[in-house]
């Protein structure tokens, strides 16, 4: 499937089997729902993937507000890494209890296939949309 954007129609032409299919943003955007991950979900799966071994909520949440010079709320974060883990696109496991946190586990959080597929899918949405751009679209703004 090819994608085209034509600006001045407000459109996307997808071409599937030489057919062009016109969408405007808004049919597109509620066909997608549920099929892919906003933005804020793409930062958290991307900080779980750095952070690796040690990625869990408070970790997360420290290092999206270090990255991005956001303030990112805890309880935000916990939505969406369940949101995510209703996806199928984390998966969590507790940690061992220890007495820093008064015997209290942390929940560590890992891709699973999924959750690196959408990523990479995200990518390669991101950079075809960015290779479409004209360099003399940028000379003029």
């Amino acid at each position: 499937m090819i994608a085209y954007f034509l600006p001045a129609q407000n459109l996307i032409t997808f071409c599937m089997y030489n057919t062009p299919i016109l969408h405007t943003f808004t049919q597109l955007i509620s066909e997608m729902k549920g099929t892919n991950i906003g933005e804020f979900e793409e930062l958290v799966l991307l900080t779980a993937a750095a952070l690796m071994e040690e990625a869990y909520s408070v970790a997360i949440c420290d290092e999206l507000s270090n990255q991005t010079g956001r303030s990112v709320k805890l309880g935000v974060v916990h939505a969406v890494l369940s949101r995510l883990e209703e996806k199928g696109l984390v998966k969590s496991r507790l940690g061992e209890a220890t007495k820093t946190r008064g015997g209290k586990r942390k929940r560590f959080y890992q891709l699973t296939i999924s959750g690196k597929a959408a990523l990479v899918s995200a990518k390669s949405m991101r950079d075809q949309l960015w290779d479409r751009i004209p360099s003399l679209a940028w000379k003029k703004v």
